[in-house]
């Protein structure tokens, strides 16, 4: 779906209004977006509400990379599926949502688990990547697959009222791996299905997300590059961390 240099039809300025009456985004800016492709792996609380707000803002192609299935105990959070959808694959539920929200989006689906072996081919056609993830192996495969094929991505984590999330840029700032090293061994980290996570951390934390790829995508704004953004609900508390540089030895990015 092409939209470079074209005029927006009289449907997409309606939609688009709020977006064009903003000096950051206006005609041009949009175009930017519906010429825009984005990867989400993870259709769960995370994907979800950047996945609904990328196509609300009319990113032209959303790549929904999940293998899971829709549980019951999924929708609590997880705000791209409903009771029908249980048993269904969770990138092909996200589609019907997303196509119902906006049918302009060309969403391609990937129903299944990222790993070394796929990750490079599924994220190679976008032009940003979220990391939406539930566990650390694949934050880290996102992370590495990201940083050596050069595609710019947003990381994020929840568990119970608080929530973490950073944007890699090639070339600016430390990559996930300078800063975490490598994955927890496994059973040392509560899960959030073990330590609980409250539904709507996930939706301020993932659009959050969804903020950062448009923004990147616009060109506009400053980024999570180099700075490790944390949100404390309890507490009703956002702070930015400034991360180290990058490290000069890291195995992935090479600082």
């Amino acid at each position: 779906m092409e939209f470079s240099g074209k005029e927006l039809n009289k449907k997409q300025k309606k939609r688009y209004q709020r977006h064009l009456s903003l000096d950051e985004v206006g005609i041009a800016g949009q175009q930017k977006l519906m010429n825009a492709k984005v990867c989400i792996i993870g259709a769960g609380g995370l994907g979800s509400p950047a996945a609904m707000y990328l196509a609300a803002a009319g990113v032209g192609t959303i790549g929904v990379a999940d293998a899971d299935e829709v549980e019951l105990s999924n929708l609590q959070r997880q705000i791209l599926h409903g009771t029908d959808d249980i048993g269904k694959k969770k990138a092909l539920s996200a589609k019907e949502t997303l196509l119902r929200l906006n049918a302009d989006t060309v969403v391609q689906t990937y129903p299944v688990f990222a790993d070394a072996g796929n990750i490079g081919d599924i994220i190679s056609q976008y032009d940003f990547v979220i990391d939406a993830a539930d566990n650390f192996e694949t934050k880290f495969l996102i992370n590495d697959a990201c940083v050596m094929s050069g595609k710019p991505f947003v990381h994020a984590g929840v568990i119970r009222f608080q929530g973490q999330m950073m944007t890699y840029v090639p070339g600016q700032g430390p990559c996930y791996r300078c800063i975490f090293k490598e994955p927890p061994p496994k059973g040392a980290v509560a899960s959030a299905s073990e330590a609980g996570v409250m539904g709507v951390i996930c939706g301020v934390i993932g659009s959050l997300q969804a903020m950062e790829a448009v923004k990147y995508l616009l060109g506009t704004g400053e980024l999570l590059t180099g700075k490790l953004l944390t949100y404390d609900a309890l507490r009703a508390q956002f702070r930015t961390v400034r991360l180290p540089e990058r490290v000069a030895d890291c195995e992935v990015c090479g600082g």
